[in-house]
């Protein structure tokens, strides 16, 4: 009788053990996803949105057909690294990316990071013009809070479409406290990169983007960001540029230096109301002998100019290939010519001083 007594007390507690389990594991569940950090995507289209003829179309694709809820859905296992959340801010090819699409970007981007409920933004975006918005946007995005872009070099429905791992790659990336005060990244290929210093190197592989010179930043390896250095130039909450009450950015245009080129390029951009030009000259910035009567020239209409270089490593030395204090020029310093462009528009907008614009480029 003892026996069974003590049967039915055991059968009780365990019963009374398993109704607790069952009833707080909603809770347990809810509070195990409150964990996870909440990432938001903002989708523009490009690439990793887009969609070809068959599995095996690589190249002649279609860009920006996918919308933002597909692509979430085609990567279930974000669930496990973050609460996500997408939103279809635009749905373009990146070759169309303009300063007004820059601005809109820039100016949700800063809404959501200054919500607590928010932890982290990726921006999926096309390859072509991905590293231009990625400074843009280091430049003009004021939270530590990370921020990744990232894109995709094969279309979603091909095979091995390299869209997907990346997008996992970088919801986790946003979420990461590694990330955080990194300034603005940009994840593919398992690599990440720094926004002042990456850009697309080939036209098709999927390992296109480099640091070439100053290096990558680190890897992405078992769903863990490794870090091994960081972009000392000011970015983010660092820098001194508000767009908040901008609805344009002054018009800069690039001129390329070439053998035998000519000025009709030039006097066309200002002609055409150029704020600014970026002289994308040989070697080290250098200025053809036809070319520096339009420098002058330009300078006399109030136009900035920016020596920057076509090669895309190094720096262009000031007063080296050309006499920049007497040409009264700007040096980009290692930007290229895009990313001159960039942080030209930008520094415009505050000053139109030589020495002014000087210093920001070499402080950004």
């Amino acid at each position: 009788m003892f026996s069974r007594k003590f049967q039915s007390c055991a059968q009780l507690m365990l019963a009374t053990v398993m109704m607790s389990f069952v009833a707080t594991a909603p809770a347990r569940a809810q509070q195990a996803t409150a964990k996870l950090p909440n990432v938001v995507i903002l989708a523009t289209g490009g690439t990793i949105a887009g969609s070809g003829a068959d599995s095996t179309t690589t190249v002649g694709y279609t860009s920006a057909t996918v919308g933002v809820e597909r692509l979430i859905a085609a990567v279930p296992e974000l669930k496990k690294v973050a609460n996500v959340k997408g939103e279809q801010v635009f749905q373009i090819a990146s070759e169309s990316m303009t300063n007004a699409h820059w601005l809109t970007l820039a100016k949700r981007i800063n809404v959501l990071l200054a919500s607590q409920d928010v932890d982290g933004v990726v921006i999926t975006h096309g390859t072509d013009t991905i590293e231009e918005t990625a400074y843009f946007l280091n430049l003009t995005v004021k939270s530590n809070k990370p921020v990744v872009v990232v894109g995709a070099m094969r279309p979603s429905t091909a095979i091995s479409a390299d869209g997907p791992i990346n997008l996992y790659n970088a919801v986790m990336l946003a979420g990461s406290k590694e990330a955080v005060g990194k300034g603005v990244l940009v994840a593919l290929n398992d690599q990440i990169n720094a926004a002042r210093e990456v850009t697309k190197t080939n036209t098709s592989t999927t390992d296109t983007f480099k640091s070439t010179e100053l290096g990558m930043l680190g890897y992405i390896q078992g769903s863990k960001p490794y870090f091994y250095r960081q972009s000392t130039r000011k970015h983010t909450l660092e820098s001194e540029f508000d767009i908040s009450k901008l609805d344009s950015l002054p018009q800069v245009d690039i001129v390329y230096g070439y053998a035998n080129m000519n000025r009709i390029g030039m006097d066309a951009f200002i002609a055409a109301g150029a704020k600014g030009i970026i002289h994308a000259g040989v070697g080290d910035g250098s200025v053809a002998a036809q070319m520096k009567p339009a420098l002058v020239e330009a300078r006399q209409k109030g136009v900035l100019i920016v020596r920057s270089s076509r090669v895309g490593q190094g720096i262009v030395a000031r007063n080296g290939e050309a006499n920049d204090d007497e040409l009264d020029s700007v040096v980009s310093d290692t930007l290229s010519p895009q990313k001159a462009r960039i942080l030209l528009m930008l520094a415009l907008t505050k000053t139109n001083s030589t020495q002014e614009i000087q210093r920001i480029f070499y402080t950004y």
